[in-house]
């Protein structure tokens, strides 16, 4: 009989802390939520910024974004989100999704900045399984070489020169590493193919969502 109010009373208190412990990370979880998020948004407008120049456009980059199908000129297997930038109500700009699905090690994830003319803004790698030391050369933390696609379009360098060098083109390969540069290269391309044939739908203001 003892035993088993033993058994019965340890129980109890198994349940109780268990339900205390639950409630204390359920608390817990609604106090840091508002503060992740909050985080995440900072930490995305940070990273976005370093590809469409903050001073270039003066709207909500983080509001005004709209969904892009599956696409694959952008390597994209579903949905996912474009960040439209304007400056005094008319578009300068957009940052795209890319997938580079050849890289090295498998896919390479980047952003890719477009300015309404055409131009590169900038590129930046969000996502890679690259060697390191040799193919993490692609990031912007390892190397300039992602900073080459700058200023570049479809029409600077030619067609036939969006290439690594190795290929015939004017970007750099690494030493030791082609296949990372070369999957990047074809993608940033690719994205601008994209955007030239999107680039109206891409712009219009009544497909904008508010986050």
């Amino acid at each position: 009989m003892n035993l088993h109010k033993q058994v019965t009373t340890t129980a109890l208190l198994l349940m109780l802390f268990a339900t205390v412990g639950a409630a204390i990370v359920g608390l817990t979880y609604d106090s840091t939520a508002e503060q992740i998020e909050i985080n995440h948004k900072r930490i995305l407008l940070q990273r976005l910024n370093t590809i469409m120049p903050p001073e270039r456009y003066d709207n909500d980059l983080l509001r005004d974004k709209i969904t892009i199908a599956a696409d694959p000129l952008l390597g994209l297997k579903q949905d996912d989100t474009a960040y439209i930038a304007t400056l005094k109500g008319k578009p300068v700009g957009v940052v795209l999704p890319a997938v580079a699905p050849n890289g090295y090690n498998g896919s390479i994830y980047l952003l890719v900045g477009i300015y309404a003319d055409g131009r590169i803004a900038g590129v930046r790698i969000t996502e890679h399984r690259e060697t390191p030391g040799l193919g993490d050369a692609i990031e912007s933390n390892r190397s300039d070489w992602i900073y080459s696609f700058n200023g570049k379009s479809l029409t600077n360098p030619g067609k036939k020169k969006w290439k690594v060098k190795r290929d015939g083109g004017v970007f750099d390969q690494f030493t030791g590493a082609t296949i990372s540069p070369r999957a990047v290269v074809k993608a940033v391309r690719s994205a601008l193919v994209y955007f030239e044939q999107h680039r109206d739908d891409l712009f219009k203001t009544d497909r904008q969502e508010p986050a």
